[in-house]
């Protein structure tokens, strides 16, 4: 199992590309295809540093290029990946090869015909079309200049980078589906996207697990214990989610709620939280924001209006017709600007960080025994 402290140090180290898996990449775009079977039909679809010799992103599309009825598919190389470093067929059996230029430019490969004549555009009919003036970055103007020709933006971007490869997507006004650390959820750059329903996450990976492929010589001591599996040479991460502003069925669900008196009667998981935490069966509120604890989505009472924090997963069943995300702990310049957010005094505010150095204002926390103790990560969500 994969901690968050395995997901920074690849940061730190950014060593972080990672390979996905094509069981991955198909359960993901099934959610899409499944509810729209059109939804890239006459698209042109940009694969950015995902070479066709190892990307699976590529080999799936160029796989289902004709069933999804797609125009144009595009993939590009980054010089500086690992992956890059390795000669393609697609390559070398090209007139445009240069040994060269392999080294130190990024590669630009496309599928838009049968080239071979075999009655089907697959795989086989990938074409390499040469080689880029820079080492194929994402954010060069060559590449910016394919991403303004694509609809539609699909790969797993460095989670070093994501920030940054996403503003790049929205930037443009791309559709896209891209991978990402489940923490993101609540980056400054990325939140305010989620609140107002612009982006969100998409179907979540099978059981809740990701596991990706690594490079050869990737330096994989920097992941805890258990994260990196040497038979497999695969990474397993458990906090990784899809990205996404493509819709599709599943979020649109109804979250079927019971009332606060059933759940505080009959969810034996929920009383074993708050007894343990609280030392009694009932629903707290925060002491510096003027909101309802549930510690559980599926707790989420059915006859309450007011404000409620909820763990960051709720994401994986927020209906944006039935919900409302009103905000976020975390973050002191967002809770300054909350209505229901009540700082402590100075005197009491000296007292917590005495007694706890890591608490901050702005983390939803509850006040026991004179000791303030900070909740996991919460979103403010209220019915609609």
């Amino acid at each position: 199992m994969a901690d968050n402290t395995s997901l920074g140090a690849a940061k730190s180290a950014k060593n972080d590309e990672f390979y996905t898996q094509y069981s991955d990449i198909e359960a993901e775009m099934n959610a899409y295809v499944g509810d729209n079977p059109d939804v890239f039909r006459g698209k042109t679809i940009l694969l950015p540093c995902d070479d066709p010799e190892w990307s699976n992103f590529t080999k799936y599309f160029a796989t289902n290029f004709e069933r999804f009825g797609l125009k144009k598919l595009i993939s590009t190389s980054y010089a500086k990946g690992a992956g890059n470093k390795q000669l393609t067929l697609f390559e070398e059996e090209s007139p445009l090869y240069d040994a060269k230029k392999h080294k130190t430019k990024g590669k630009l490969f496309t599928l838009t015909r049968d080239k071979d004549k075999s009655g089907n555009i697959d795989t086989d009919d990938i074409e390499f079309t040469g080689y880029l003036k820079g080492d194929g970055d994402f954010r060069s103007k060559e590449v910016c200049k394919l991403r303004d020709e694509a609809d539609i933006i699909i790969t797993n971007p460095p989670f070093s980078l994501f920030r940054e490869f996403l503003a790049w997507i929205m930037e443009a006004k791309k559709q896209f589906v891209i991978i990402g650390n489940q923490n993101a959820i609540t980056y400054k750059e990325v939140f305010p996207l989620l609140q107002s329903n612009e982006i969100w996450l998409g179907a979540p990976f099978p059981s809740g697990n990701a596991y990706f492929n690594v490079p050869e010589g990737a330096d994989v001591s920097v992941y805890a214990k258990g994260v990196y599996d040497p038979a497999t040479k695969q990474l397993h991460f458990r906090n990784c989610r899809w990205f996404t502003n493509l819709d599709y069925g599943a979020r649109h669900e109804l979250l079927m709620l019971d009332t606060m008196e059933h759940n505080l009667k009959f969810n034996k998981k929920l009383k074993k939280k708050l007894e343990y935490d609280f030392g009694s069966n009932v629903y707290p509120s925060y002491d510096n924001y003027d909101a309802m604890e549930v510690p559980f989505t599926e707790c989420i009472p059915s006859d309450y209006e007011g404000i409620i924090g909820v763990p960051v997963t709720f994401l994986d069943k927020y209906n944006p017709e039935q919900f409302e995300i009103v905000g976020r702990d975390g973050d002191l310049d967002l809770s300054i600007q909350y209505d229901f957010f009540t700082p402590p005094s100075d005197e009491d505010a000296s007292k917590y960080k005495k007694a706890n150095k890591t608490w901050r204002i702005q983390n939803a926390y509850f006040v026991k025994d004179g000791k303030a103790k900070t909740s996991y990560k919460r979103l403010f969500i209220k019915r609609r």
